[in-house]
């Protein structure tokens, strides 16, 4: 799965006017996490969520990754098969089949956008979104995507040697704008190509590897990486 494929200004440039840290209607400065993994995994052969990567399951190494990284609360989307992780809130897809916009839209609908939280504890102002098939990003990826956001960012994307990837940070004043957009299997990407003057890049190379697991093959490679620690300090594969 990808989110996101933009080219935009790096972390540590020259700053312009954004949006603060702490979001005017709901008056909180929190940083949601919302994990996608609904889909089939249909060249995998098998739900992704599902699938064991250093004795974790991949719902479970998501879910984990956005909490460490400090978003809270986590919800994780779902859709082919039912999750059940005691640290997040589970939001059913109904229409995951669609692809991977209607997860996000999901996952937005429930913290808030167009009306309100389906539940009191998850009033948040941004959201880092993250998918279940990157079991090498690092949670560190997820802080500095925070703390862009704190320092001003209203769009933040996490890069991999410079390359955009994920995990990617939305702030709540553009999530409608994000909901007009997201159809199929696009994701987040058709409001970031819209509005590249929002996205501050952050550079997360030194973290992790927003690898996917898309096939038998790439289940394998991450798999022999992987005596993977569940922090951030491992080494990312090469050659990607």
């Amino acid at each position: 799965m990808k989110l996101c494929f933009i080219a935009m200004r790096e972390e540590g440039g020259p700053k312009r006017p954004e949006a603060s840290g702490t979001n005017r209607a709901s008056g909180t400065n929190r940083a949601a996490g919302v994990l996608l993994a609904a889909g089939e995994g249909s060249r995998l052969g098998r739900p992704k969520a599902l699938v064991e990567v250093g004795g974790q399951t991949l719902a479970e190494r998501g879910v984990a990754l956005l909490r460490d990284g400090g978003a809270d609360p986590v919800l994780i989307v779902t859709g082919a098969v039912p999750v059940t992780i005691a640290s997040a809130h589970a939001v059913h897809n109904p229409d995951w089949r669609t692809g991977m916009g209607s997860s996000l839209a999901a996952g937005l609908r429930a913290l808030g956008a167009g009306g309100t939280p389906v539940a009191g504890d998850l009033d948040c102002s941004a959201v880092v979104v993250a998918l279940a098939d990157q079991p090498l990003v690092g949670a560190e990826a997820v802080r500095r995507l925070i703390a862009a956001w704190r320092d001003g960012a209203s769009v933040a994307v996490a890069a991999y040697d410079g390359k955009p990837r994920n995990p990617v940070l939305i702030a709540r004043e553009h999530w409608d704008s994000v909901l007009e957009l997201a159809t199929g299997d696009t994701g987040a990407r058709p409001f970031l190509r819209a509005h590249p003057e929002l996205v501050r890049l952050v550079e997360c190379g030194d973290t992790g590897s927003a690898y996917d697991v898309d096939t038998p093959e790439d289940l394998a490679r991450v798999t022999g990486v992987s005596t993977i620690r569940s922090d951030e300090s491992f080494l990312a594969p090469t050659g990607r």
